[in-house]
């Protein structure tokens, strides 16, 4: 057998290994995103690759063998995103980094396209990438997060503050006044019996009032006979005066 048959036939070391480390990438990685890099310059691509940091391994690969190194990484991409040139951002540290820098990038050099990609084995559309983009890197949220934590003490230690001392304000008027008040105890010891007698007293001159007035009907009762009422009864035993 001819021996470029035989070569045609054995597997190709280099495929092999190219494979098994697209295939790597695809394991190592949290996120992939695939674009397509048709015109651009190598200092361009060098430049991308900069911009998206230790984290990204901006790698430009062969569609053919792609295929087969995501199939042996279990991840499952869409063969439509394969085709053209391709060259595939593996994401190993914060994919909201990752996604702005390739949208900023993208911004600037219209010609590289972002076709989609693929986050914790979930297929991502370019309009998903772009959400993922606007939202707030990892470094900002623990920024935040580190700003709230800092600030929960102080935050606790004014509102334990604000009752103690005023507390304090309430127990030391209480022990301010705490002699006078003892003082008026001791020196007032008979005025509750003194009061209480009074209090006694009084249900009697409420309880005469009514008396006072069942005699009030009595009165109002010979009121009539005051305006007149005796005359004109009277009236019938004077005589009339003779009419002229």
């Amino acid at each position: 057998m001819p021996s470029n048959v035989n070569s045609r036939l054995s597997p190709n070391p280099g495929k092999i290994s190219a494979v098994a480390e697209i295939a790597a990438h695809f394991s190592n990685s949290s996120a992939a995103v695939i674009t397509e890099y048709r015109g651009l310059t190598v200092k361009q691509v060098s430049d991308l690759r900069r911009s998206l940091g230790r984290d990204t391994t901006y790698a430009v690969v062969k569609n053919t063998l792609t295929k087969r190194a995501a199939a042996d990484a279990g991840v499952a991409i869409d063969d439509n995103l394969l085709v053209g040139p391709t060259a595939i951002a593996f994401v190993t540290g914060d994919p909201v980094a990752a996604a702005k820098g390739l949208r900023d990038f993208a911004k600037t050099n219209p010609l590289l396209v972002i076709k989609g990609g693929v986050l914790d084995g979930k297929s991502l559309s370019p309009a998903e990438i772009a959400k993922i983009a606007d939202l707030e890197s990892r470094e900002v949220l623990l920024a935040k997060l580190a700003g709230a934590l800092k600030a929960l003490p102080t935050r606790a230690a004014a509102l334990f503050q604000a009752p103690l001392s005023q507390m304090a304000r309430l127990a030391k008027a209480l022990e301010e006044k705490k002699p006078v008040m003892a003082a008026a105890a001791d020196a007032e010891p008979s005025e509750p019996a003194v009061v209480g007698a009074e209090t006694a007293g009084a249900p009697a001159e409420t309880a005469e009032a009514p008396a006072d007035t069942s005699e009030a009907p009595a009165e109002t009762a010979e009121a009539p006979a005051q305006p007149g009422t005796a005359e004109v009864a009277a009236a019938p035993d004077t005589p009339a005066e003779p009419a002229e």
